[in-house]
Parts: structure tokens; sequence; C-alpha cells
């Protein structure tokens, strides 16, 4: 019981947190020079240049062009800033939804929520792709370093996880993409060189969708894959070698079990705790996806579309992110705590609350 209110009270606690993280971050937002009156005033003087007068006062042959005030004080009402800050922040806490109703000012034609549902999928997928593949490929060679510690593969293998830890993921993928891509006619022309998926994937067959899918995503995947690789690799190595040192697995042994009972059906379960960590980390790799590369690959996801936001002083979009990405973060903390309690049992957070 004490464990279930332990999970309880965490989830109460993200109210709060979540509420002060969004008053910081909105109020930073309403003073960050480039919002949408600076934009829309710009976008104004740019059609004033041009030859526009509506709402713009141009004086002489029309070089010189101002806004009146009174275009300014539409402008003030029409983005809500001629209401006090704590208004303000109700309107888009509570009328718009989280921000999530609000028009995004780079798309005017969609709502925040809107671009983040059509965005979130291809995260999504790739996020779920590398945290499986990366899980499923670090554990074994963890156990299997562990197992042959300090032996010729031992070496290499360290060699080849720490070689592929120092190159930093979007470089990685831009030699990927020199070399296999059809960038050069020195190199191969094997993928696409970026994009989620063709044109006429809709009008291919299933098993043509999954190839080409498959196609699109396998270089991208794998340098999600490396960011992670070389410590899951090493700490799984770690946690497997103090395990092994531990008194129950020489009892183990010296019963006559062999030293592959002794870690898989004793070992392994406490080898995994540390590992348990990096689970709740997914949902933001899911949310969030990977600026740099999805830059990259030109890959239509929420981490381009966070850049892309950020630029265009988009704060309708990037406060909509920012909230959600708080939100997914503080999830994931609480899985990797209910990750710890599934594989140990032993473990009460209650108490030590």
């Amino acid at each position: 019981m004490e464990r279930y209110s332990y999970f309880i009270r965490r989830l109460l606690l993200m109210i709060p947190t979540l509420l002060g993280v969004t008053i910081l971050v909105f109020i930073l937002c309403l003073f960050v020079p480039g919002g949408p009156i600076e934009q829309a005033m710009a976008e104004m003087r740019g059609m004033g240049a041009g030859g526009g007068e509506a709402g713009v006062s141009a004086g002489g042959n029309g070089a010189a062009v101002g806004i009146t005030e009174d275009y300014r004080k539409v402008l003030e009402k029409q983005f809500h800033r001629d209401k006090p800050i704590p208004v303000q922040y109700k309107i888009w806490l509570i009328d718009d939804k989280f921000g999530m109703a609000r028009d995004s000012y780079k798309y005017s034609n969609k709502t925040v929520w809107q671009l983040i549902s059509e965005k979130f999928p291809i995260s999504l997928t790739f996020g779920i792709t590398s945290f499986v593949l990366t899980y499923l490929i670090c554990i074994p060679l963890g156990i299997a370093k562990a197992l042959k510690n300090g032996t010729p593969f031992d070496g290499i293998s360290s060699i080849v996880v720490l070689a592929m830890y120092a190159i930093p993921a979007f470089a990685f993928g831009m030699i990927l993409k020199t070399l296999f891509c059809g960038t050069s006619d020195q190199f191969w022309d094997l993928f696409p060189i970026g994009g989620f998926r063709s044109e006429n994937f809709d009008e291919l067959s299933f098993w043509g969708q999954v190839k080409d899918q498959a196609h699109h995503m396998f270089l991208p995947v794998l340098c999600y894959i490396i960011g992670n690789f070389a410590f899951l690799t090493l700490l799984q190595k770690n946690a497997m070698l103090d395990q092994i040192s531990q008194d129950y697995v020489r009892t183990v042994l010296a019963k006559g079990g062999t030293m592959k009972i002794a870690v898989w059906r004793h070992a392994l379960r406490n080898a995994l705790i540390p590992i348990a960590t990096g689970i709740g980390g997914i949902l933001s790799l899911m949310f969030a996806g990977s600026v740099l590369i999805e830059i990259v690959f030109d890959i239509p996801g929420i981490g381009l579309l966070s850049f892309d936001s950020a630029v265009n002083r988009d704060f309708a979009v990037v406060m909509g992110l920012i909230t959600l990405g708080s939100l997914v973060a503080m999830l994931g903390r609480i899985l990797s705590d209910f990750c710890y309690v599934l594989i140990d049992p032993r473990i009460n957070f209650g108490k030590e609350a």
C-alpha cells in the first residue's frame, strides 16, 4: 500500500511542477523579442514598402514605413497582450487548453495540437525502433563482455563501442549520407537521401510499404542507436561483473550449478536494475526525437518542428512542445521507478519517502 501511495504522490506532484515550468516559460516568451506582434508589424512594413497601405502610414516615397498606434493596439488585443500577465496565462492555460488550441504563427491554418499530432507518430516510430534495437543489442553484448572480461573479444568490442561513442550522432549521420546516399559519384547510392517515406508510399503494396519504410529508416535508426549504445553496453557489463562477484553467485556455483544458471536465473535480474534508469528516458526520446538527426535526414518529426519553431519565433508551438515535453519527462521518471519495482519487488519507495 505504501508503494502505491508513493506513485500517487509522484503523480500529484506533477501538477504544481508542470504549472511552475509553464509559468516560467510563458513569462520568458512574453519578453523575448521577435514575438507574434513584432512579426506582424515586420510583415506589414514589408507590405508598405512594396506599396501596401492597410494599417500602415508611409511618408514620402514609401521608403519610411511606420505602424500606426491603432494597428499596434489591434495586434495587442488579438494576441491578448493588452491584458495583465496572469490573465494572459489563464487564457493560455484554460481557454486555449495549455496552448494546444492556439494557431501557430508560422502555420496559421493549423493549431499547435494539429502540428504536434502530425509529427509525433514519426518521432514515435523512430523512438520505439531505436529503443528496442538498442536494448536487444546492448544487454546481451554487455553480458557477453562481462563473462569474457579480459579476453580479446572484450578488448576488441570495447574499442569498437568507444569509437562509436566518440562520434556524434549527427556527424555519423552525415558520414552515412555521404557514403550510402549517392551524394557523391565516388560512393554508393543505396539509401534515400532523406525523408520518412517515398511520395508514392500509399500506392505500394503492404510489403512494398514495409520495405520502403525500412529503407528510409535504416540510416537514421543507426544514428539513434549509437547515442546510447556505448553507455548502456558498459553499464550492463559493469553491473553484471558486480553481480557475478557476489556471494550468492558463488553459492550457486558451490552447489554444482553452472555459470550459465547463475547468470541467467539469479544475477541477470539484479544486473538489470541500473539499466532500468534509462527506460523512462525513452518517453522523452519518443516525443522529442533528435533535432540534429532529423535535420540531417530531413525527417519531419517533433525534433525538426521544435527547431523550426525556435528559429521562426513560433512561441505558440514552442510553448506547446515544452509543456508536453515536460509532462513526458516527468512520466518517464515515474516509469523508471515502476521498472525498478518490477525488476526487484523488494524495493519499497514508500519507506524511503
